[in-house]
C-alpha cells in the first residue's frame, strides 16, 4: 500500500509507492517550473518520466528528458532537475531511502 503523498520540495510531491530494505520506488509529482535541487546520495537511482518534460544534471551533463524516457544516477553523483511540463517521475533507489519513511 502506498504512503500519503508529502512536500519535498516547492511544487513537488513525493509519494513512496513501495518498499524493501534493497529496493524503494517513488512517485515525484512536478509543477511547471518546480525543481528537485541537486543533491548527492549513496544509492543508485533510475528515473523514468511517466509524464512531463524535464530538464535533467548528471554528474555535470545536461539533458531532455520526456514520457518514456529513462536514466541511471549512480551513486554520489551530484544531480538534479527542472520541471518544463508538469509531470510525474518514477524514481527507483537501491538501496532503499531510509530517510523518504
Amino acid at each position: 500500500m502506498p504512503f500519503p503523498e508529502v512536500d519535498a520540495d516547492p511544487g513537488v510531491r513525493r509519494q513512496v509507492l513501495a518498499d524493501a530494505p534493497e529496493l524503494m520506488v517513488v512517485a515525484f509529482r512536478f509543477a511547471a517550473g518546480a525543481e528537485g535541487k541537486p543533491h548527492n546520495h549513496p544509492h543508485v537511482q533510475s528515473t523514468f518520466v511517466q509524464s512531463g518534460r524535464f530538464r535533467f544534471t548528471v554528474a555535470g551533463e545536461t539533458r531532455e528528458l520526456g514520457p518514456g524516457d529513462s536514466l541511471v544516477v549512480p551513486p554520489d553523483a551530484v544531480h538534479g532537475c527542472t520541471c518544463l511540463e508538469a509531470g510525474t517521475l518514477i524514481d527507483n533507489f537501491t538501496p532503499r531511502r531510509d530517510d523518504f519513511l
